[in-house]
């Protein structure tokens, strides 16, 4: 396959990611508007699982920003969005759980979760370096350099499909608490689902995307030593 028609697989990928980031925003904005029966805010959602696994040492910050919230590993921090923190919404109470499910995962050391964080200080790395070797490589004709790039590059790549099953998990987790400890009611899990699942699907589109890009420049690649 010409690297060049890899742009018809690309192109529709790209389209998902759009759709996709579309997409989550505009069902958390849906059930942000949708309060919880139990009254319950993103913080207090998020404060009651983590005590409830043993993690009564893990704080949780507010911070500015729509959709801005994570896990920080490093300070072991949860930080929740202010609509997140403060609102009292399916939206917000989803999106809190998930990422108390991703200090969970630290605790319980969660395979993927771990591989993630041993990978990112050299996809950090490869992944800022591997465009430039690429570059140089079509400039001066170097097939070494252009296969270097491709090398490097494929670690962003890995690292994105790593991300998969730590987020799916961190749902999965999320779901089971909210309902198992009452955080949300039965009729309530509907509401949960989409939060959790436009989110995931940003994830997808984004390994796609990446996977896809992988493809062209390894025929760009071998393209090269023809």
């Amino acid at each position: 396959m010409n690297a060049n028609w890899m742009y018809v697989l690309i192109i529709p990928a790209f389209l998902l990611s759009l759709w996709a980031q579309f997409r989550v925003k505009g069902t958390f904005n849906k059930w942000s508007e949708v309060r919880t029966s139990t009254g319950l805010t993103g913080y207090e959602a998020a404060r009651r699982m983590l005590d409830r696994n043993g993690l009564h040492d893990v704080p949780i910050e507010p911070v500015q920003g729509t959709l801005s919230d994570h896990y920080d590993p490093v300070h072991r921090v949860v930080r929740l969005s202010e609509p997140v923190y403060y609102e009292s919404s399916i939206a917000a109470v989803s999106v809190a759980c998930h990422e108390v499910g991703h200090a969970i995962q630290h605790q319980q050391h969660y395979p993927a979760l771990v591989l993630r964080h041993r990978m990112f200080p050299i996809v950090r790395f490869a992944s800022g370096l591997a465009p430039f070797l690429f570059i140089a490589g079509i400039i001066f004709a170097a097939t070494n350099l252009i296969g270097l790039g491709v090398i490097f590059f494929s670690a962003a790549v890995a690292f994105q499909l790593v991300t998969l099953p730590v987020e799916f998990n961190a749902s999965n987790r999320a779901r089971q608490v909210m309902v198992a400890e009452g955080f949300i009611a039965r009729d309530e899990e509907r509401g949960v689902g989409k939060v959790l699942n436009a989110a995931a699907l940003t994830y997808v589109a984004a390994a796609l995307m990446s996977l896809l890009e992988l493809i062209r420049l390894v025929l760009i690649y071998t393209s090269s030593r023809d």
